[in-house]
């Protein structure tokens, strides 16, 4: 991401994450509050705030929203993704949160999506080493994994193909253990696979030359852990499907009958358990 003037974009898209950040926060206080009224039901779960905490320290901003709401305030660095298309999945981080996140992709906008998802877990994977670390030096609290792909933009028909008449690839199961070429096997830390993820964001690795890893096993591999997962379902966006990959590749993958809306380059899918019903096909019929 480049560093941009600032202009009325960059003014309205502070104050969408401004917006959602306020969202957040009161719905943390109204939580708080509604936990504070003692109920059968509610002992059974988890509140907002610990229950050695006082009323006035529970009702205060966390810390850990405290540092994105100065950072995006005074930054002149905008997210990649547009207004809207931030708001298609901060709505569904709302009704999800605390979750189970996972990112392909670590850049100016991962303080946002940690934020919003706040007492959840939020995991990012990047290709860069060294921009993780330059990352880390600013954001010392998210966590990254480095990635290393060995897929190619240039090989994607080819893969596409294998992926098409490939029956291991329309297997559903762990990842690592996919007999598909498409699958990543064994590059992402244990706890990736380990992990039922209820959001998938696919905005990496770099896909825009031919050199250029592609996200093709990324798109492939958040469609086949959205599947794995023992019951519910998982909400998986894919972001610059204007590029050809990342368009084919989620129509083939993640299911255009999957698919619930696309706003500008963000395409947002809904792909239930196949492991509670293993008779459903890969893709569902039209």
């Amino acid at each position: 991401m480049m560093m941009r003037p600032k202009t009325q974009y960059q003014l309205n898209l502070k104050l969408l994450i401004f917006g959602i950040f306020l969202a957040f926060l009161l719905l943390f206080i109204l939580r708080t509050n509604f936990s504070s009224k003692p109920s059968q039901q509610q002992s059974s779960q988890s509140t907002a705030c610990p229950s050695h905490s006082t009323p006035s320290t529970c009702n205060k901003i966390p810390p850990s929203l405290i540092q994105p709401l100065l950072h995006y305030s005074t930054s002149n660095i905008t997210p990649q993704q547009t207004l809207k298309e931030i708001s298609v999945t901060s709505r569904v981080l709302e009704r999800k949160s605390p979750c189970n996140f996972l990112v392909f992709g670590l850049g100016h906008d991962s303080l946002m999506w940690t934020s919003l998802n706040h007492g959840g877990r939020t995991i990012f994977l990047e290709e860069d080493k060294s921009w993780i670390e330059q990352i880390k030096q600013q954001f010392p609290m998210l966590e990254s994994y480095h990635v290393v792909y060995d897929s190619r933009v240039r090989y994607a028909d080819d893969l596409m193909q294998i992926g098409k008449v490939d029956q291991e690839c329309k297997v559903v199961g762990d990842a690592r253990h996919s007999q598909c070429q498409l699958a990543l096997k064994g590059v992402l830390p244990p706890e990736v696979y380990e992990i039922e993820w209820d959001v998938i964001m696919v905005d990496a690795p770099t896909g825009f030359f031919e050199d250029a890893p592609g996200r093709m096993s990324a798109i492939y591999t958040a469609g086949l852990m959205a599947r794995n997962r023992e019951i519910g379902e998982t909400d998986v966006f894919v972001h610059d499907v204007n590029r050809v990959v990342e368009d084919q590749f989620s129509r083939a993958f993640l299911c255009e009958g999957y698919m619930r809306e696309q706003e500008g380059r963000l395409r947002h899918f809904t792909i239930p358990s196949h492991r509670a019903n293993v008779g459903r096909p890969f893709c569902p019929e039209n």
